[in-house]
C-alpha cells in the first residue's frame, strides 16, 4: 500500500502543488491527469526522490521513503518522460549500469527483461533503437530489484500500437503480481488499465470520474488549465 500525504511544492513564488494526497492498495493503478505544466511530472519526480517537496510524506507499506534513498530504491521504480539512456552504448551496456551480469542473464532468461522483450535488441546501440524499444529499455533499467511501485510519466507517449501493447501487457502483469502503478497520462489505452483517477486543478489534486469518453476528458483538461 502507498499513501501520499499533503505534498506541497513551489518554485520561488510559483505554486505548483498544494496539499496533494492520495493512496493505492496492492494491484492498483492510479492515473494522474492534468494540463501541461499542472504539476503531474513534479508530483512523480518528488515521489521518485528526484526533487524535494516543500512538505509532505510518501509512505510505502508503512515506511516513509522521502529522504530515505535506500528504502526508496528498493521499493520504487521511476520512468520519466524522456529516455535517460546513454545513446552511444548498446542496450546491454546500459543494463549493465544497473544489473550485475548474473542478475541480467537471469532476468533475460525468464524474468522481467524477458517479458519486456529486451533480448531482441541487446547488442544494438541505443541511438539506433526505435522509440518503443527505448521506452522498454528505460523501464528495464528502472525495475532492477523488481520494485513494487512503478512511477510512469507519459510512458506510452509517441509509441506505435505495438509498442503500447507491449508496455501495457507488462503493466497488467505487474498489477496482477500485486504491484502498484502511478502514471501521469492522458492516453486512453493507459487509462483503460487504471483503477483510480485524479486530476490536478489549480495546484490541487482531486478525485476525478473518468467515464471513458475522450471528448469529455479533453474538455475537463481544458477547463482545468
Amino acid at each position: 500500500m502507498i499513501e501520499v500525504h499533503d505534498i506541497w511544492k513551489a518554485y520561488g513564488r510559483k505554486r505548483v502543488l498544494e496539499g496533494a494526497s492520495f493512496s493505492a492498495i496492492d494491484g492498483e493503478c492510479v492515473a494522474i491527469l492534468g494540463g501541461n505544466g499542472s504539476g503531474k511530472s513534479t508530483l512523480l519526480s518528488i515521489m521518485a526522490g528526484v526533487q524535494k517537496a516543500d512538505q509532505g510524506a510518501f509512505v510505502v507499506n508503512g515506511v516513509e521513503v522521502l529522504g530515505n534513498d535506500e528504502a526508496r530504491r528498493s521499493m520504487v521504480g521511476y520512468v520519466p518522460q524522456g529516455t535517460p539512456l546513454i545513446e552511444e552504448l548498446t542496450a546491454r551496456d546500459n543494463l549493465r549500469l544497473w544489473y550485475s551480469k548474473e542478475q541480467m542473464e537471469r532476468e533475460l532468461s525468464g524474468g522481467n527483461l524477458s517479458m519486456l522483450g529486451i533480448g531482441e535488441f541487446l547488442k544494438t546501440p541505443v541511438k539506433a533503437l526505435s522509440g518503443g524499444m527505448k521506452k522498454r529499455l528505460s523501464l528495464a533499467c528502472s525495475i532492477t530489484g523488481d520494485p513494487q511501485i512503478l512511477l510512469l510519466d507519459e510512458a506510452c507517449a509517441s509509441l506505435d500500437l505495438v509498442g503500447k501493447e507491449q508496455l501495457l501487457e507488462y503493466f497488467q502483469r505487474h498489477k496482477a503480481r500485486g504491484g502498484i502503478i502511478v502514471m501521469a497520462t492522458h492516453d486512453t489505452q493507459e487509462l483503460s488499465i487504471c483503477d483510480r483517477f485524479y486530476m490536478i486543478r489549480d495546484h490541487h489534486l482531486e478525485p476525478y470520474f473518468y467515464n471513458e469518453d475522450p471528448r469529455q476528458l479533453a474538455k475537463d483538461l481544458e477547463m482545468a488549465k
